[in-house]
């Protein structure tokens, strides 16, 4: 596929047809690779959008407690002194 560079400002870019964008995931930002004379163009992944909303919503619903207890009832600390 063959895509044209064109002036953008000082600098210039390429365009990504909106199928590209749509096919590959891309959204705000990529990630620039430069490997072996190659430029790739890989999607920036986000792997912890949303978490901030979740966290949140398991606090309202009191869903955020300890699994475990952080001490066990067997535990000697003697030992660690």
């Amino acid at each position: 596929m063959d895509i044209s560079i064109v002036q953008i400002g000082n600098s210039k870019g390429i365009r990504l047809s909106k199928t590209l964008l749509e096919k590959y995931n891309i959204k705000d930002t990529v990630e620039l690779i430069l490997e072996k004379g190659y430029i790739i163009l890989k999607p920036k992944a986000n792997p912890r959008k949303g978490w901030e909303k979740a966290f949140k919503k398991m606090h309202e619903n009191q869903d955020d407690k300890h699994l475990m207890s952080d001490i066990f009832e067997d535990e000697n600390f003697e030992e660690w002194s």
